[in-house]
């Protein structure tokens, strides 16, 4: 592709499927293409309903390949869930050059012998992340390439996951005619993305909180240190508006999108709308303050919860404090909800590029720099089959500037 790269990303939510198509130029990302669809056969993070789940992967590659015009041949799948475990392992090799220069087929073979741990049948490693290597004892080396020594070791953490989990999810990719290049844990993608190198060495809790669930992140020593997901999110509060308005759940996320407030405070009385009530032919109307008296509690609720689960990993108290992202979040008055109940500094982190700034692409952006960054083999355009790729290299304009175009259609 004109000696560019491509990677696609994958996130597969509870409400929502995002396909991202990123651009690498020079070490530079630029989101070229967004496909967004509704998620149906996926409950708290969990694929439910196999057919269902290949449409809506289906439809959200398409509408990205639309948007660019390229087709998409293989993408990078996030990967999330209680399932999820994280333990260290220790790797050691002899460096195999006689010019003893270390190079990345020795990288690749010690990150294999950091691989052979005993796990349960029922088990499979997902990813294997370098905390440090070690060169002939020398410590604190983030990467080794290119340096003399004999003896190669490395500090990982072993990322594992159920197979029934994650063979799912390949299977539903595969199915939708994409081919599955890596899995990428969400924790990491997020905290690549939404972290600073100082949020993530003095420690920080990264809280993603999407439709299903909400995973917190532990970042310490510029490691994830521990994950951990609740199975609570915003289609909880949605659940909770449909009561209370006696609605269908349709129309309470509708409700909740537009006129949602997490605190009551914060709501404009004058803000009115009108509610077609479950059993009935009339139009109910409420204010703004109606739903902030439903909707408040619930999110205290969650906060409180994040607190709990942030104690019962051992990270109460983190100096760099919490950081939240995902869909959620956007709601006026989370923030404020958040610092009232964690008791400490909060922040929302929203990805800086065009057609994205929005917490709940947080993931699969994350997901395009993790993969540039640190996924090897990403140097052809492999995501996007050549005969495409070809009609993007004429000297035509750039897929950055196609997409920069069609966002100024609606701006």
């Amino acid at each position: 592709m004109a000696g560019n790269d491509i990677i696609v990303s994958l996130d597969i939510g509870t409400s929502k499927i995002r396909a991202i198509i990123g651009e690498i130029t020079g070490g530079t990302i630029n989101i070229i293409g967004v496909g967004s669809s509704d998620s149906e056969g996926i409950r708290k993070g969990a694929i439910v309903d196999i057919d269902q789940t290949v449409q809506s992967i289906r439809n959200a590659i398409e509408t990205a390949e639309r948007m660019v015009g390229i087709q998409i041949s293989d993408v990078y799948v996030g990967i999330s869930g209680n399932h999820i475990q994280l333990q260290s392992s220790h790797g050691v090799v002899a460096v195999s050059n006689e010019d003893r220069e270390i190079g990345e087929e020795d990288i690749d073979r010690v990150l294999q012998a950091a691989k052979v741990v005993a796990l349960p049948p029922e088990r499979e490693i997902v990813t294997v992340v370098p905390k440090q290597y070690i060169v002939d004892g020398l410590e604190d080396i983030q990467d080794p390439r290119g340096m003399i020594g004999v003896r190669l070791e490395v500090e990982a953490t072993i990322v594992t996951g159920a197979k029934t989990a994650i063979h799912n999810l390949i299977r539903c990719v595969e199915k939708a005619g994409v081919k599955a290049a890596g899995l990428v844990l969400m924790s990491l993608a997020s905290g690549q993305l939404a972290l600073s190198k100082d949020e993530k060495s003095i420690g920080t809790v990264l809280v993603d909180i999407g439709a299903g669930a909400t995973t917190l992140s532990v970042f310490e020593n510029g490691h994830l240190m521990a994950t951990s997901t609740i199975p609570i999110g915003g289609d909880f509060i949605t659940n909770d508006i449909s009561i209370g308005l006696r609605t269908t759940t349709e129309v309470a996320e509708k409700v909740k999108l537009k006129y949602g407030c997490a605190k009551e405070a914060d709501a404009a009385p004058d803000q009115l709308f009108k509610v077609n009530r479950i059993g009935s032919n009339v139009d109910k109307e409420f204010n703004q303050v109606d739903i902030a008296t439903i909707i408040e509690p619930r999110v205290q609720e969650i906060f409180q919860m994040i607190r709990s689960e942030a104690q019962r990993l051992g990270y109460l108290d983190v100096p760099g404090g919490y950081v939240l992202t995902g869909g959620t979040v956007l709601m006026p008055g989370m923030l404020s909800v958040a610092q009232d109940e964690l008791k400490t500094s909060v922040r929302i982190a929203v990805p800086d590029y065009i057609g994205v700034r929005d917490p709940s692409y947080t993931s699969g952006v994350g997901i395009i720099q993790y993969a540039s960054k640190y996924s090897r083999g990403t140097k052809s355009a492999g995501t996007v089959k050549k005969s495409a790729a070809k009609k993007s290299a004429t000297g035509q304009q750039s897929l950055y500037e196609k997409f920069k175009n069609w966002l100024s259609e609606f701006i």
